[in-house]
């Protein structure tokens, strides 16, 4: 196959150039001609292959246009090639110019179709200490795998997977062991974009929910941004307390499968400053309305949102966002609160980028359904940290939180350190 190719090449080039001629394999071709030497080089190095074989066999005729599919593969490989091997492609595609521009289309299409499928994600090692009522553990302390996989369906829709795998330090497994924990596809329609299969909602700025809802959502606008969202929640519970923590608040269980709803708005008030508004409901199964945890519930329980994000200056932001359920229990709070300031920000392909930020956090179980804050279920207390680029597509955080639980003011203390590499 590959010497085959040689041969084919050579012949096309010699064809091209009108030469005589002669006996052998390489009929017609003169054994010192410039092209085959090119030809043989850039097979050897790998950057000619993938033709179809049995594509030049037989009586069939050779032609510059077939030459010219063959030089347009050795293009689309150039990354492949160090200068020598460039200069080679480039003399090839010299000769051959008339023909590639009339495979520019296919060309084209060709590339997008090698860049139809590409993988993202993140490797990240973490050591977390917990000390909570004088109760100290590193359970959480893991390596996390977290890859995407993105899948173009046209030129406006894409499929989108992701993969999550995470190990305890002593090598337990967790939750998730390569499990596809999200699979959607996304795109344009009627003017907004519409994402069907099982994703991640996150209204407003996370503090009700960031978990996986299986349906669809539809978000439109520009400065003013709607989102609206319905499906099958995820979430095994409703605010539920961390496992470690000896808490005594009581929370919704039984919850996966339960009927959710979001209508989220969102507002660009300045170019530096927006603000989001957003109602969750959630249609409750009737495990999770016979509760074992709490009682008698109403089928539907609600919760509001509110919040806003400013940049001050060249290197200041402040956050601040706010909940509150409709779900009462005696002795109870349902009503939430976050805000941070954060000082620059870690890029992660500006190596030596860094940034710091403080927050306070009071989050009762009742106000929220699952938050994406760090220690954000049945605890009050301060946050700070910092975070670093050492270098491209990498980045190390440390943080201490001081708090409290919020139903018994028992003392929580968490210190992490963490380095993710992204790719």
């Amino acid at each position: 196959m590959r010497r085959g190719l040689v041969i084919v090449l050579f012949v096309l080039v010699v064809l091209s150039c009108g030469c005589t001629a002669f006996a052998g394999p390489f009929a017609d071709v003169p054994a010192n001609h410039w092209a085959y030497a090119a030809i043989s080089k850039l097979e050897s190095a790998g950057i000619i292959d993938g033709v179809a074989a049995g594509q030049f066999q037989g009586d069939k005729l050779v032609t510059r246009y077939e030459m010219a599919q063959i030089v347009a593969k050795a293009i689309e490989n150039s990354k492949r090639a160090d200068a020598e091997n460039n200069v080679l492609i480039n003399k090839l595609a010299v000769e051959f110019a008339q023909e590639l521009k009339t495979l520019g289309v296919r060309v084209s299409a060709l590339e997008t179709k090698v860049d139809n499928v590409k993988f993202t994600g993140e490797v990240r090692m973490r050591y977390t200490n917990l000390d909570a009522n004088n109760k100290k553990s590193d359970e959480n302390s893991n390596s996390y795998l977290d890859l995407w996989v993105n899948a173009r369906i046209n030129d406006t829709w894409v499929a989108k997977a992701e993969l999550e795998s995470v190990k305890g330090q002593d090598g337990s497994g967790a939750d998730n062991q390569g499990n596809a924990t999200k699979i959607f596809a996304t795109g344009p329609a009627c003017g907004g974009t519409l994402t069907l299969g099982k994703f991640d909602p996150f209204g407003a700025y996370g503090l009700v929910i960031d978990d996986n809802i299986s349906g669809g959502m539809y978000e439109f606008g520009k400065k003013f941004k709607t989102r609206l969202a319905f499906g099958k929640l995820n979430a095994g519970t409703l605010g539920s307390p961390h496992i470690d923590f000896d808490s005594d608040a009581r929370y919704i269980d039984n919850a996966a499968g339960s009927k959710y709803t979001l209508a989220e708005m969102g507002y660009a008030i300045s170019p530096t400053t927006n603000i989001k508004a957003a109602y969750h409901s959630v249609g409750l199964t009737a495990a999770a309305q016979n509760s074992t945890i709490i009682s008698d519930l109403d089928k539907n329980v609600s919760y509001y949102e509110g919040g806003f994000d400013s940049k001050i200056g060249a290197n200041w932001g402040f956050l601040a966002t706010a909940s509150k359920s409709d779900i009462d229990v005696v002795g109870q709070d349902n009503k939430g609160y976050f805000a941070q300031l954060q000082y620059k920000a870690a890029v992660k392909d500006k190596p030596g980028s860094y940034g710091v930020f403080y927050n306070y956090r009071k989050i009762p179980t009742l106000s929220e359904i699952d938050s994406t804050w760090d220690y954000s279920h049945g605890i009050k207390g301060n946050q700070v940290g910092v975070e670093y680029v050492p270098m491209i597509n990498s980045k190390i955080t440390a943080f201490y939180l001081n708090g409290k639980l919020v139903d018994n003011d028992k003392a929580i203390k968490v210190y992490r350190a963490q380095v993710e590499f992204l790719f």
